[in-house]
């Protein structure tokens, strides 16, 4: 089959790879869609820590947000899976420690990441290797385009609950990208009062097309009382600006991560009771998200801006934009093309 192989450093090709075989547990999904990130970009221009830590190494085969149907079963799975629609979670734990049996498998110490950690194949590829523990069903008023946003849904989702909302209260979001755009468009579906932090202008006017209340510049935010601040930029100096503009006794939510170390000072944090909140994965919103796809609440798919065959991988993670690209953030991959 085919499949996107990052080689080194700003290198990569589609190569022909062995197909994958279901083991015990385990079954093949025919890939229908999968998005690009910031993760892969990281990857691909070398500078993913990961690497550097010996988590995940050349040759490496990209793509953790995806969906498609399952073509193959291995044994002990049920056989009724095979033609179901499905997308699946990222985080594949060894299921024998503590944090595993504690329900934490996103934070095992052993864990697969798939397409990330580990050297599991990763989902820019014509079929996709999965626990069938991983999987989430698709309903059909879930579309392929939402449904390979269901993993940075989750994350989103997770990001607002971490929050604390509560209808009426006024958050604000640095970063328009994916998951700041999701997490911003699942507060406003509970009722909060959305603002986005971003650096151009194109990218606010799309994030207030999105129904956000307000989308500003730094030097242009206003001075209101905000009862949360969600970081999802990579910016490494957000995340001490976002205790700055949080209101006393109130959350900040990291979900976004610099590409250098950043500098909170604690002293700030303790001196207004402030609670912070780190998110990993999506793992524990993926339902979640499927759920407010499926119901209409939150529809995800004006993020998308264009979708490319394997063959655009490399320009795309490389930083062009496919001709004709939308407004949105994220760009989409369908292996069939």
């Amino acid at each position: 089959m085919r499949a996107f192989v990052i080689t080194g450093p700003r290198r990569s090709a589609v190569r022909e790879v062995d197909p994958p075989v279901p083991g015990s547990g385990q079954v093949v999904v025919d890939v229908e869609r999968a998005g690009v990130c910031g993760t892969d970009a990281e990857f691909f221009s070398g500078e993913m820590d990961y690497l550097r830590r010996g988590h995940a190494r050349y040759p490496m085969r990209i793509g953790h947000e995806w969906c498609g149907t399952v073509s193959a079963v291995g044994d002990g799975v049920d056989r009724s899976w095979i033609g179901r629609r499905t997308t699946g979670d990222t985080m594949l734990g060894c299921g024998r420690c503590r944090r595993c049996l504690t329900g934490l498998q996103h934070v095992c110490e052993d864990r697969f990441e798939i397409g990330i950690r580990g050297g599991w194949p990763g989902a820019l590829a014509e079929q996709l290797l999965v626990p069938v523990t991983a999987l989430h069903a698709l309903p059909d008023t879930v579309d392929a385009v939402a449904g390979a946003l269901v993993e940075p849904g989750g994350n989103a989702l997770r990001a607002v609950e971490g929050a604390a909302l509560e209808p009426g209260a006024r958050v604000l979001v640095l970063g328009p990208g994916t998951i700041g755009l999701l997490a911003a468009r699942f507060a406003v579906a509970l009722g909060a009062e959305v603002h986005v932090l971003g650096l151009s202008e194109p990218s606010l006017e799309f994030a207030r097309a999105l129904g956000v209340h307000g989308a500003w510049t730094g030097e242009r935010l206003p001075s209101l009382a905000f009862d949360a601040v969600i970081d999802a930029a990579t910016s490494p100096d957000l995340p001490a600006r976002a205790l700055d503009l949080v209101e006393p006794g109130k959350r900040v939510v990291y979900i976004g991560l610099a590409a250098t170390p950043s500098t909170v000072d604690t002293r700030t944090m303790v001196l207004k009771d402030v609670t912070a909140v780190g998110v990993l994965s999506g793992s524990a919103g993926l339902a979640g998200a499927i759920e407010h796809y499926a119901s209409g609440t939150v529809d995800p798919r004006p993020l998308v801006a264009a979708t490319v065959g394997l063959d655009g991988v490399g320009g795309v993670l490389a930083g062009s934009r496919p001709t004709g690209s939308g407004p949105g953030p994220k760009i989409h991959v369908d292996p069939r093309l």
